[in-house]
């Protein structure tokens, strides 16, 4: 348990004085640039809200892929999910734009949750039937549905009245998401923390958690329990895209109000950091998505003194290549004699 704690917390730290050495060499002062982050992100309460505001997104897709790599199926297609997620919501959206608020708001959630569980199913059916590699298929298709919404954005979709750039008609005002007081804080913070309950409970308490727990840590075992592998790995990317889904949905129902260029920052990939620091489990990867809001957040703050926003992309992958260090030392052990390396355990 103690080093479930430490492993993150260490790969974090490390991180961060990897970035520290890489400010100092490009010339700024390390300590300023962690303080104005740190400020910029959780200094007042314009900062805490625009660091949720970025973290609901990471939180929601973080504990989709959380849900696929409990049973070792690599998914990267959350940013296509999303986008799929955001084009379904913002079809029905287009779709009804006279409906009231309590018909359409619970339908985009349909939409936006189906089409992305349906996207993770193109590569879930391959993965499940011919042992297609999933991490390629998922992969390839964020590619697809991000051009697919640009498309739709320039044609089928696109406002008249926009001037040619890439957004589609707005949303009716039945169409948002209702936002916390004067902040830009919205409902998609419910649905991640009544996602996160409800994995808890799924994966803890029953029978269909318990056999995902089995065919994560050995799928020969499960198989020979009886174990219906092929529909538990269909489940578990469909239920993976669903919640990447939900945040396409939340963002262009609650920020965007519109389906436009550019939605997703990398969402969807930096969720792949949280979950894996958080070590898949669903409060933990509350907690650490906004810590990945507080540094996007915080990397705009920086910028205004020169800082790059790279170095904030720079910071996430430095945080999962330490991560990745410390599970394989968590893992192995050094030995002199005999074998280089021995798995502990």
């Amino acid at each position: 348990m103690a080093y479930q704690v430490f492993s993150p917390v260490f790969s974090i730290l490390c991180a961060f004085a990897f970035g520290a050495v890489f400010l100092r060499v490009s010339g700024f002062d390390p300590v300023d640039v962690y303080v104005r982050m740190l400020t910029g992100a959780f200094g007042d309460l314009y900062g805490w809200a625009e660091t949720l505001v970025k973290a609901i997104p990471i939180m929601l897709c973080a504990l989709g892929v959380s849900v696929a790599f409990r049973m070792l199926l690599w998914n990267i297609g959350a940013e296509g999910q999303l986008y799929m997620g955001a084009f379904g919501a913002s079809w029905v959206a287009l779709s009804l734009p006279e409906a009231p608020a309590v018909i359409l708001l619970p339908l985009m959630v349909a939409a936006g949750m189906a089409a992305g569980a349906l996207w993770a199913l193109v590569a879930a059916i391959p993965r499940a039937f011919l042992r297609v590699n999933e991490i390629i298929t998922t992969l390839m298709l964020n590619y697809v549905a991000i051009y697919w919404v640009e498309y739709l954005i320039y044609g089928p979709f696109r406002d008249p009245s926009a001037y040619n750039f890439p957004l589609s008609v707005p949303f009716a005002g039945a169409a948002r998401l209702p936002v916390i007081g004067d902040t830009r804080i919205h409902a998609g913070i419910f649905f991640a923390i009544l996602a996160a309950a409800l994995l808890v409970f799924v994966l803890g308490k029953t029978r269909w958690g318990y056999e995902m727990k089995v065919l994560g840590d050995s799928p020969e075992v499960g198989r020979y329990a009886g174990i219906n592998v092929r529909l538990h790995i269909v489940v578990a990317l469909c239920m993976s895209g669903a919640l990447a889904g939900l945040a396409g949905m939340s963002e262009v129902s609650a920020i965007a109000g519109r389906l436009q260029h550019g939605l997703s920052p990398g969402y969807g990939y930096t969720a792949i950091i949280v979950a894996c620091l958080a070590r898949l489990n669903p409060w933990g990867i509350i907690i650490v998505s906004i810590l990945f809001g507080g540094l996007l957040v915080g990397g705009y703050s920086a910028q205004f003194i020169g800082v790059p926003a790279a170095a904030v992309n720079m910071l996430q992958g430095a945080m999962l290549f330490f991560v990745l260090v410390a599970e394989f030392l968590g893992r192995y052990r050094l030995s002199l004699g005999g074998s280089a390396v021995e798995e502990v355990g």
